[in-house]
């Protein structure tokens, strides 16, 4: 499995090996030792999948704050997205950074986005199917968010802002300087 980093803590790529043949491929998508290994030492409790029919949808960005903080192992099943997480831990020393990286079915890396960071991504294809293994189960109570195109935060989405698909109660999440300490130290 290739493991990679990014220049913010706790952000890792993971990219399990690809087995084919004429019939098709193989892949062992999460193996507990060996993402342990790896950095990635979360008990997974939910499984959740979105399908995107749109190409240019934003979903995001999104966390889950205490009591039930939900860390994000991401991959793609179908077409392609641009990923992004937003590291928002006070005290961090890249707090308000972001890395953003791009995902897709073919090449089947996923990315580990712990608690303490937004999440969100934009679909670069149509029918696009995302699979997020996360770490805490939902809870709407603590579910919170900031606008993708917030100007502070300055993300370099692949959609200009008036051709981006979005959710009703994700055009109006709040600005990321309106958020209180969602993750303190």
């Amino acid at each position: 499995m290739r493991v990679e980093h990014f220049d913010i803590p706790g952000l890792i790529l993971v990219t399990p090996p690809r087995f084919a043949d004429s019939r098709g491929h193989f892949v062992e998508t999460f193996n507990i030792a060996r993402f342990a290994a790896a950095g990635i030492d979360a008990v997974f409790v939910q499984d959740n999948q979105s399908l995107s029919r749109p190409r240019g949808t934003v979903r995001g960005l999104h966390c889950q704050i205490a009591p039930n903080p939900q860390g994000k192992l991401v991959r793609v099943l179908r077409g392609s997205i641009w990923d992004v997480a937003v590291d928002i831990r006070i005290g961090s020393p890249t707090y308000g950074r972001h890395a953003g990286v791009t995902l897709d079915a073919e090449a089947g890396a996923q990315l580990w986005i712990p608690p303490g960071f937004l999440h969100g991504f934009c679909t670069l294809e149509p029918d696009t199917e995302v699979l997020y293994k996360v770490s805490g189960a939902y809870d709407r109570a603590a579910e919170r968010g900031v606008r993708w195109d917030d100007p502070s935060l300055a993300l370099p989405w692949p959609v200009a802002a008036d051709d981006a698909v979005l959710s009703d109660k994700d055009r109006v999440l709040p600005r990321f300087d309106e958020i209180g300490d969602w993750f303190p130290a």
